[in-house]
């Protein structure tokens, strides 16, 4: 899987709205950009500092750095939500410190 590469909601926005302006979007790629927009929380650029700020602690894969950005959980279940297929038990200390660091988005 080294070829994955995971974006965000507003990245997803961001490249169907550029994508739109060179031609005409498809009927998916309509339905893609408004479902990006509906359900985005933060500007790409936001999403990509915040997605940043998160990997650099160290702890977290580019995956859920990502769902991180795209949800911005509010308490500790929606982070234990997130880590539950994590092979790792998330340590009580990296839930607020993850909650830390999306606070400053809200």
């Amino acid at each position: 899987m080294p070829d994955d590469r995971f974006i965000t909601l507003s990245e997803v926005e961001h490249m169907l709205d550029a994508e739109s302006k060179a031609r005409e979007p498809t009927n998916e790629q309509k339905l893609a950009k408004d479902h990006a927009n509906r359900m985005k929380k933060l500007s790409p650029e936001d999403a990509k500092t915040l997605r940043k700020e998160l990997k650099d602690l160290g702890f977290i894969s580019d995956f859920i750095a990502t769902k991180i950005v795209d949800i911005l959980p509010i308490n500790t279940d929606d982070v234990r939500i997130l880590f539950a297929k994590e092979r790792s038990i998330l340590e009580k200390k990296h839930i607020e410190q993850i909650l830390k660091t999306v606070e400053k988005y809200h």
